[in-house]
């Protein structure tokens, strides 16, 4: 780590900066490295040690020479998915599962990560804005080191989520309002009360967890780099992680070349979509990153880890589709609640709404032949279906309930004898 680089204005910071936005604009930073003198200390061993994401220290910014953690935080499993005539005969689709995480999704990445640097700083508690996600997430990892957490999200999260927060310690601060709401107020109580603040879009090391998912891509596929990796999207955050994990692999020459990253959003929380069209609407014009301003939307979906109105991350998203060349991609909220049970029953993966929108998301390019069938792609999914039963149960139903006989058994629906193993579907 060499310092600082506003993604807004480009103004740089020294290592040794302390705040959390540029002082130039208030813009987001980007964590920098000298990648030449981290090339030569990864020299081939970039990916040797314990099987989670502090193998990758090299592109780090922590002084931790391993982790902090007793729970392990990454390295999580890449399936690859059987050819399906549903999805067109895809050949080369495989699900990075962050369910498996200590908190069941994603987000441990980046709590991971900041949690580490709130050690290196002596913070005692650290606080974060959530849909629920990075609340729990948060809470899991503070638990596991000691640290005291406080986590303000709106009062509409789901339960699970709000359960996962109280069981694992944290104070729970539920607002009386939207998730912008409980990201302000997060803000304002870190200023006043000296907190370490954990928020995405507002810390800088957040994004320095997320992208260790593309460097594990990269290792699971034995160095092979994918078309197109599909990402859901609210903040912005993990899109931008994801790609900068691409970049990080490329700028210390280990890979050759860069996958598209597809931007999923809901078409009731798309503000980062909105504006990467406008962009794109505009033929032949330089980007000035500096003066772009995200759309905001009023955001409604039931996918509530990508419900935002305002992206906080989102100018790093759309920078990182744009350069990328990757697609903006919008689905229903019920095509959202269709792909779970259905990429449930083809994979045997169990997500959250937000984490089958790629899902989805996919099944939108291949209707519109915007991918081939032989295009390697990797979709996220960024958190377990456990997180949101009750967004699930909207669209499997419920069970068959019957007496305890045979023939209660044999007269149920449908009949016993049209059910096919999905194996054979």
């Amino acid at each position: 780590m060499n310092g600082y680089k506003c993604v807004a204005c480009s103004v740089v910071q020294s290592p040794g900066f302390e705040g959390f936005l540029c002082p130039a604009c208030g813009g987001n930073l980007d964590v920098s490295y000298d990648y030449d003198e981290a090339a030569s200390k990864i020299d081939g061993r970039f990916a040797e040690g314990s099987n989670d994401l502090f193998r990758f220290a090299a592109l780090l910014p922590l002084k931790w020479p391993r982790s902090p953690f007793p729970l392990r935080v990454g390295g999580t499993p890449l399936y690859p998915v059987r050819p399906l005539e549903e999805l067109k005969g895809m050949c080369n689709l495989y699900l990075k599962d962050e369910t498996l995480n200590p908190s069941a999704s994603l987000k441990d990445r980046a709590s991971a990560v900041t949690v580490g640097r709130a050690l290196d700083v002596g913070a005692g508690v650290v606080a974060v804005a959530s849909t629920g996600n990075a609340g729990s997430s948060l809470a899991c990892l503070a638990a596991a080191t000691g640290l005291v957490s406080v986590v303000f999200v709106p009062a509409s999260a789901p339960e699970a989520k709000l359960t996962q927060m109280l069981a694992f310690g944290a104070r729970v601060m539920a607002v009386n309002g939207t998730y912008d709401d409980a990201y302000d107020l997060c803000t304002a109580a870190c200023t006043e009360f000296g907190w370490f603040n954990r928020s995405t879009g507002y810390n800088a090391f957040t994004r320095e967890g997320k992208k260790t998912c593309a460097y594990e891509i990269w290792q699971d596929l034995g160095g092979r780099v994918p078309d197109r990796v599909m990402v859901s999207t609210g903040d912005g955050n993990t899109l931008s992680a994801i790609w900068k994990g691409w970049c990080d692999l490329k700028a210390v020459g280990l890979i050759d070349s860069l996958p598209k990253i597809d931007c999923v959003q809901s078409q009731a929380s798309a503000a980062i979509n909105d504006t990467i069209q406008q962009v794109r609407s505009v033929d032949d014009v330089v980007v000035d990153w500096s003066r772009l301003v995200v759309r905001e939307v009023s955001a409604s979906t039931v996918a509530d880890s990508i419900s935002v109105d305002r992206p906080r991350d989102g100018l790093a998203a759309v920078k990182a589709v744009i350069q990328s060349g990757g697609e903006a991609i919008t689905v229903s909220d019920q095509e959202i609640l269709a792909a779970i049970p259905e990429m449930a029953q083809l994979t045997g993966v169990f997500a959250e709404p937000a984490a089958a929108a790629p899902w989805a998301g996919l099944k939108h390019l291949l209707k519109n032949q915007m991918v081939a069938r032989e295009e390697l792609v990797v979709c996220i999914v960024s958190g377990s279906g456990l997180k949101d039963i009750s967004s699930a149960s909207k669209e499997v139903g419920q069970p068959c309930l019957i007496e305890p006989s045979l023939k209660a058994v044999k007269e149920s629906h449908p009949p016993l004898d049209v059910l096919v193993p999905c194996n054979q579907v």
